[in-house]
């Protein structure tokens, strides 16, 4: 077993550069294709192992009751599927907005089944630990896998995509959107037709909950229209967040001292492939 409560493990965050809806599974999932890619903006995760067998969150997340915290589920769902006797302090530095579309609270699951898996000396692959984070949320199998990916399914079938990495502006509207709230909106698009790779990589970016978003959240609605007067503004996965690529940092960071009001913005690189790779192999 393996002590380190001082070395951080990233969970970065994530965008979705389109997402089309094409149909509807009989359990009410909705089928899709979306292309993911991380970002170098993370959350921080700190383990220490227990010998005792208890998972403790050392860090309360507003709002989030513990057994309902995705950290502390994952770190039950390894534990009880792998049949650990050992257990874990957990620390979360939180620093991605809840509910904006950056995949947070997945990508701490991910963090969680990847360090464990190494910290408790389990030897598990990447296809099994994926298949333990698809049962705790669509988006946890990227974050596992970490490579920028075309996504299908439900979003857990993947195939790895090789995408240019620019600077994005963000834009975090003073807002929690509620992903459950967009899905099961009627006037949501729900058969767009299945398009290619090579459509999406010839400008197909289109995200087929932007319409029901704008108008449930006037905040977003305006972060898009602000931010559309610099460049094309998108919004990541149901949102609330909304970004905006540019050629260089300097470029966004200028966008990005214009910004007035109550609306919070970050300037990140692209990245392809996650950091938490490189901490699990270190």
């Amino acid at each position: 077993m393996s002590f380190h409560p001082d070395k951080p493990w990233p969970a970065p965050a994530k965008l979705n550069l389109m997402l089309r809806i094409l149909g509807r599974r009989p359990d009410g999932y909705h089928l899709l294709q979306t292309v993911f890619q991380f970002v170098d903006a993370s959350d921080e995760l700190y383990f220490r192992v227990r010998r005792d067998g208890l998972i403790r969150r050392l860090s309360p997340l507003a709002g989030v009751p513990e057994d309902q915290d995705l950290v502390v589920r994952a770190a039950r769902l390894l534990q009880q599927e792998a049949g650990v006797v050992a257990g874990a302090d957990i620390r979360l530095e939180k620093r991605l907005p809840m509910g904006g579309g950056l995949g947070g609270g997945s990508s701490d699951a991910a963090t969680t089944l990847v360090a464990l898996n190494r910290l408790w000396d389990l030897g598990l692959g990447a296809e099994q630990l994926a298949g333990l984070g698809l049962r705790l949320g669509a988006d946890v199998p990227v974050f596992i896998r970490g490579q920028a990916a075309w996504a299908e399914g439900v979003g857990e079938s993947l195939s790895p995509v090789d995408l240019p990495e620019p600077w994005y502006l963000i834009l975090v509207p003073p807002c929690h959107v509620s992903t459950a709230e967009i899905f099961a909106d009627p006037e949501l698009t729900r058969d767009s037709p299945r398009i290619t790779i090579a459509d999406f990589l010839s400008g197909r970016a289109e995200n087929d909950c932007l319409a029901v978003v704008r108008r449930h959240y006037p905040p977003v609605a305006d972060a898009l229209d602000w931010l559309g007067r610099f460049a094309e503004p998108r919004l990541t996965g149901t949102g609330g967040c909304v970004f905006a690529a540019f050629e260089d940092e300097g470029s966004a960071r200028s966008v990005l001292r214009q910004l007035r009001g109550n609306c919070q913005g970050l300037v990140v690189r692209g990245m392809n492939r996650s950091p938490l790779l490189a901490a699990a192999a270190g």
